[in-house]
């Protein structure tokens, strides 16, 4: 195992970070110690905070996705990213209130995932809580995914890895559909869209080009069935590192209607209504970081407004 310490000039909440409902390939493992343990590019990885801004990681590879591992988890943190710029001045001078209520979540970032398993993990997540995501998640990756049996802390720790395109793409609907809560639609969906992409159709170098426009991003990810603007949206965010992607959902139309005194926030969600209440946030937040704060303001809702306990 390599080990190294990452310094950092931003906090980071890792535990809020990792299971704030972005990611469910992260478990947090009983070895003595306050270890998160993932596969991430046939690595495994265990990373534990040390302080507010240094954290130790472990990993069986001196490199991910071709770049050593302290760079990686930098980027995969968003540690690089200034809270700074993610809201524009104005923003703290129109809601003074609602800042510093939202100061206590400034620590959570927006991980920078692989899209592959972004794209099958949030079209497993549609209208479900996220015990049960974590749960479907956590049996794809056991009944497809790769098997790890790791000896760390004087302990053996099993990871699986998340399904190759192809393991997903040849699977039998019926036997899919136990990881999708039985639902035969959402797995001939999700091995549809495996195929897609390991065919090449989802042209993941084409969506990952940082200049292509988002409206023609969600655009083609809405091709696939079983994906809408909402869950392309956070594939946007979460998997390709779009920060001006906003996903809306129950709560965040709730919070752009309480905290924002948006009237159209209070009608039915519609799909153009979507496209409304989109263009609206770019009002109100800096367009570029739209989607990275309104994944703050997501769980400073949950969590100060609804009082629901996880993330």
């Amino acid at each position: 195992m390599y080990r190294f310490i990452i310094k950092s000039c931003s906090t980071c909440d890792l535990h809020g970070t990792l299971f704030s409902g972005q990611s469910f390939m992260w478990n947090n493992i009983d070895a003595g110690y306050d270890y998160y343990a993932s596969i991430i590019d046939s690595s495994a990885v265990f990373i534990r905070k040390l302080s507010s801004h240094e954290f130790e990681v472990y990993s069986d590879s001196s490199m991910i996705y071709g770049i050593s591992v302290p760079s990686f988890i930098t980027s995969y943190l968003s540690i690089d990213i200034d809270i700074n710029k993610v809201f524009h001045d104005r923003f703290q001078k129109s809601y003074p209130e609602l800042w510093k209520l939202l100061s206590g979540y400034f620590s959570l970032r927006v991980l920078r995932q692989d899209f592959f398993e972004t794209m099958i993990t949030f079209m497993c997540a549609q209208g479900i809580g996220m015990h049960l995501i974590r749960k479907q998640v956590t049996m794809l990756c056991q009944m497809y995914g790769e098997k790890r049996a790791l000896l760390f802390g004087e302990k053996l720790i099993n990871l699986y890895s998340f399904p190759t395109p192809l393991s997903l793409a040849e699977a039998d609907i019926s036997i899919l559909s136990r990881c999708t809560n039985n639902n035969r639609i959402r797995a001939a969906n999700i091995a549809r869209a495996a195929r897609a992409f390991s065919e090449g159709v989802i042209d993941h170098e084409m969506l990952r080009n940082p200049q292509l426009p988002l409206p023609e991003l969600r655009r083609v990810l809405c091709l696939n069935p079983g994906i809408g603007y909402k869950i392309a949206d956070c594939i946007a965010l979460f998997g390709l590192g779009r920060f001006d992607a906003f996903p809306i959902d129950t709560h965040v139309k709730q919070y752009l209607a309480h905290w924002f005194r948006s009237p159209e926030a209070l009608k039915p969600l519609t799909p153009a209504r979507y496209l409304e209440l989109d263009r609206e946030a770019r009002t109100i937040f800096n367009p570029e970081f739209a989607g990275y704060a309104g994944h703050l303001l997501f769980h400073c809702w949950r969590r100060e407004i609804k009082k629901l306990r996880t993330f």
